[in-house]
This record gives structure tokens, sequence and C-alpha cells, in this order.
């Protein structure tokens, strides 16, 4: 026989079915070959993939951050605007940087620390010098009676900046002879003494500044 093989049916006159056709095995080289092209499509599949993820998610600068509250400089968050002029000025020794009955206070009631800074701001058309000092003590208790002294008339305070001798600012009026404001806060003590340059005059307009600048405390250290 020829090797094709034939299969009996029963059709009319004995007939035979056609030839099955024979499967020839691929060449090995084609395999590879379409193995390789599989592999390549994978790996493109991959790597658009990736480019995609990276596309958008971004570099990580552009990445949306969460909002949150801004927060304000107490320079600007109030009524009126202040620029920093000297400080601010930490120190120990609040006997050295006082006067006054409250120097005299501080020599039998040593402070923790004492922070000072002057800032300007200006207003319908006037310049006021600021000073803005915060003293912190060792318990409130002290520090509320510290706040007592401070606040009664002729009995001295914490030395500015200027009458100290560490900030040179021409035309610089006296603080201590113009408006004041206090306040506690636990162990703090914030002291605020303003004065306009050049003999202005307006006494409710320099209480509100006095008033505003107690919040300057932020931003001393």
């Amino acid at each position: 026989m020829d090797g094709t093989q034939y299969f009996g049916g029963s059709g009319q006159g004995g007939g035979h079915t056609a030839p099955l056709p024979r499967v020839r095995p691929e060449p090995p080289s084609t395999r590879r070959r379409d193995t390789l092209i599989k592999g390549g499509g994978l790996l493109a599949v991959a790597v658009v993939s990736s480019l995609t993820w990276w596309l958008i998610r971004g570099s990580g600068a552009e990445q949306p951050q969460p909002q949150g509250t801004l927060v304000e400089s107490p320079l600007t968050s109030g009524e009126f605007r202040y620029a920093v002029v000297s400080g601010p000025v930490t120190s120990e020794d609040c006997v050295a940087d006082s006067y006054g009955d409250v120097r005299d206070w501080f020599d039998q009631h040593q402070c923790e620390q004492l922070s000072r800074s002057l800032y300007i701001t200006e207003s319908e058309g006037a310049r006021a010098l600021v000073s803005v000092s915060r003293v912190t003590m060792p318990d409130p208790r002290q520090t509320r009676q510290l706040k007592s002294i401070t606040d009664t008339s002729g009995t001295g305070n914490v030395s500015d900046l200027v009458r100290d001798g560490t900030a040179d600012i021409p035309g610089a009026p006296k603080v201590a002879s113009g408006e004041y404001a206090s306040t506690v806060a636990e162990r703090d003590l914030t002291i605020v003494e303003a004065n306009f340059f050049e003999g202005h005059t307006d006494k409710a307009l320099l209480q509100r500044i006095s008033t505003d600048a107690l919040r300057l405390a932020g931003t001393l250290p």
C-alpha cells in the first residue's frame, strides 16, 4: 500500500471516505520564533503598564497633597501688620533686663526665660514702634504676681531693646511713655508697649495696636 488509509462507509456501492490529511510537526525554528514573539509581547505589555502607572502617579513632586488649614503668621493675622526691626533676643537674666520695682521683684524671683523683639506698624498715616516681651516663670502663680506689678503704673517694667541699647533705631520713640497691654498664658506673661514716631498722637489707635500686638508673642522663641 502507498501508506494512505481508507475506512469503509455505508454509502452506496460501499464507497470510501477521503483520506485524512496528516498533521506535520512544526519545525523547531518556528516554535522558537513563536515563543520569542509571545515573550516579547508580554514584555511590551509589562513595560506599557509600568509606564502608565508612572504617568498616573507622577514623579512624586506633582502628586496632589492633602489640603490642610493654612497657618497665618502672627505678623499679618490680626488687625495690623507688623515688620520685625530688632530681635528676637533671649535671656535668662531678667534682673539685668528690667528696671524699677519689676527689677527688684526679679531679684527675688528668678525667671526661666525672657524673649524680646521690636516691630514697626503703620496705620492711618502714622508709624508706631512696638515692643513685645514674653517672660516665662517657674509657675503660673508667679506669672500672675508679675503681671499685677507690671500692670501698675510707675513700677517699672522689662526693658525694651532700645532702652537697653541693643537696638539703634533713628528717631525711635520711648515705648514706655506710650500705651501698654499684657496677657497671661499659663507660665508666660506677654508685655506690649507701643508709641508713635514723630510725636504723632492718637491714644485710641495706639491702644488698639498695643492690644493687637499681644499675638506677636507667637513670633518669639
